[in-house]
């Protein structure tokens, strides 16, 4: 994950909300659990999120940080920025899972669960591969560190939104949605991402909406994302992959609207270039849904490093 260092001021706004309810840091149960949606159907599909989201992690660590068009990547490889075996996901995987993990433990969304599980995490390398931490963004650990978000227009880095899809597939409302992002993204730019991708992901996963449709449905009144309304017909040049979280949202978004398969979109997030995990991790995450599980090609589920740790970690 590339930390987001601003270069024009991103502007502020509140985040929107299209359903009130009381928020707190426990509640009840958000699972589909008896929800009309909810199915083995459901299930399968965030498996196929959270292993959408790991394949392109890994496909995108040894890339990090290098400019478009100077590298290819063309299937899994080892070592690269982070000299790390192949099929090693990063802190972006890392995050999700010990989202996925709170709410398979609490069957609720419990930020101070989850807040405690992120430390584990930064401290003690639980949801890792192999107990080794790398990647951390700035954002992330003065977060951790200090115990509360950060609310800065210069903290609107990727790092809530590459672990928000979990809640997709949960009951949570619009504010508990920022409210997760607000454990180490706190500004209402970084909320409103997360608000924005979890609907996505739910219009595609139970409304059997189409993605252009639901892109244009969740757009955030906020300026800042109006590049998300000419996403169908931006050229590739002008699609941005740094660590800002809209570049990301947006840069992931077009991956899927511009690719047919799978193994195509994290492709093609990989090969923008800068923050290639991450870009990779919230476009997988999607295509996952989009395709299912058994779209990702088996020699990348075969490579990947942290299979168990998943598997323990997925709700139903």
């Amino acid at each position: 994950m590339s930390e987001f260092q601003g270069g024009g001021k991103p502007s502020g706004g509140s985040s929107k909300s299209k359903r009130k309810s009381a928020t707190g840091t426990s509640q009840e149960s958000l699972t589909h659990k008896g929800d009309s949606r909810q199915s083995c159907a459901s299930v399968a599909t965030l498996r196929a999120a959270v292993y959408g989201a790991a394949v392109g992690d890994a496909l995108g660590v040894p890339y990090e940080f290098r400019g478009r068009e100077s590298f290819t990547c063309v299937t899994m490889d080892e070592g690269g920025t982070h000299e790390m075996p192949r099929g090693t996901f990063s802190d972006d995987t890392s995050l999700l899972l010990a989202t996925c993990d709170s709410i398979r433990a609490t069957g609720r969304i419990d930020v101070d669960d989850m807040q405690k599980r992120f430390r584990q995490w930064l401290y003690k390398g639980k949801y890792t591969s192999d107990g080794r931490v790398f990647d951390v963004g700035n954002t992330v650990a003065t977060a951790l560190d200090r115990g509360r978000g950060c609310t800065g227009e210069y903290s609107n880095g990727n790092g809530s939104l590459m672990r928000i899809a979990p809640l997709a597939f949960t009951k949570a409302t619009d504010e508990e949605i920022e409210s997760v992002s607000a454990i180490t993204h706190a500004h209402s730019i970084s909320k409103s991402a997360c608000v924005a991708f979890v609907h996505i992901l739910r219009e595609v996963a139970f409304s059997r909406s189409d993605l252009l449709s639901a892109i244009e449905n969740n757009v955030p009144a906020d300026e800042a994302f109006e590049a998300m309304r000419n996403l169908k017909d931006m050229p590739r040049e002008e699609v941005s992959s740094g660590g800002y979280v809209v570049d990301t949202l947006c840069a992931a978004l077009w991956c899927a609207l511009h690719t047919e398969s799978y193994a195509d979109c994290v492709l093609e997030a990989v090969n923008l270039g800068r923050d290639t995990d991450t870009t990779a991790c919230v476009a997988g995450a999607l295509a996952g849904v989009m395709y299912g599980y058994d779209a990702i090609p088996k020699e990348w589920i075969e490579a990947l490093r942290g299979k168990k740790v998943i598997e323990s970690c997925l709700f139903d």
